[in-house]
């Protein structure tokens, strides 16, 4: 649910998705726990959450995981 009609905006996920961002920006790459740390500490979004606004950042290049298992921003 990226804009959804019936919920209040700060439960989408593209609401969501600009904490991650805005975290990752800080740092060059983050191990997942790490990053979801980091985030939970800002805003107080569930594992589910999170890993959905992972999903979704992926699938718009803008954060991928690179050979070391870390996420990063997409270049």
């Amino acid at each position: 649910m990226l804009l959804p009609d019936n919920i209040h905006p700060e439960n989408s996920i593209y609401y969501n998705g600009a904490f991650v961002i805005e975290s990752l920006q800080k740092e060059e790459k983050y191990k997942i726990l790490d990053l979801f740390q980091e985030v939970k500490a800002k805003k107080g979004m569930s594992f589910s959450v999170f890993i959905l606004c992972l999903d979704w950042l992926y699938l718009l290049e803008v954060a991928k995981l690179n050979s070391n298992g870390e996420i990063e921003l997409c270049t």
